[in-house]
């Protein structure tokens, strides 16, 4: 169950690791249709894997070979970053994990488009989404309760109006209370 739930988490960690990487720009002065495509990942040989790696992805010995090499390098990858964690953050990837297996497919749907949606935008905007992200999870229990209260009980035009500011350029000026 470990070894399958690792290699679930190994893909998945490897696509956000893979995520987190700024893309590269092409040169200003070549057209992106002019770009030399990226070289096709080479194979990886099982004995590559370092013995840890090995007993973490055990349970694929057998098919290494047969499989493609994007998926024994993304395999790698994972296996590299899980050894790498902490106890904690294992912990959390296992507590994660789990969440995302007990979503509804529908609902894992509508998160990929929504990390693609935050993929898609600038690096500043994406950074100011991660401040107001933890703002909010820094804030007492209670009160993040009754802000999704709120967002709940808005209708699509009020909660389009409430998020302009999140997406505008300048956040609206502090007023004190009157």
């Amino acid at each position: 169950m470990i070894r399958a739930w690792f290699v679930c988490a190994s893909l998945l960690t490897a696509a956000a690791g893979f995520a987190q990487t700024p893309a590269a720009e092409p040169p200003a002065a070549e057209p992106p249709a002019a770009a030399a495509p990226a070289p096709a990942p080479t194979p990886r040989a099982w004995n590559s894997l370092s013995p840890q790696q090995q007993q973490l992805l055990q349970s694929h010995q057998g098919e290494w070979s047969s499989l493609p090499p994007e998926r024994q390098q993304s395999l790698a990858r994972g296996s590299e970053r899980w050894l790498s964690m902490t106890p904690q953050q294992r912990a959390g990837a296992q507590q994660r994990f789990s969440q995302w297996r007990a979503m509804p497919p529908e609902q894992r749907q509508v998160l990929r488009q929504r990390w693609q949606q935050y993929r898609s935008l600038p690096p500043e905007r994406q950074q100011q989404v991660r401040e107001s992200f933890n703002r909010f999870r820094q804030m007492p229990p209670e009160r993040r309760m009754q802000l999704r209260q709120q967002w709940r009980q808005m209708t699509p035009e009020q909660r389009h109006r409430a998020a302009q500011p999140m997406r505008g350029a300048a956040p609206p000026p502090h007023r004190p209370p009157r």
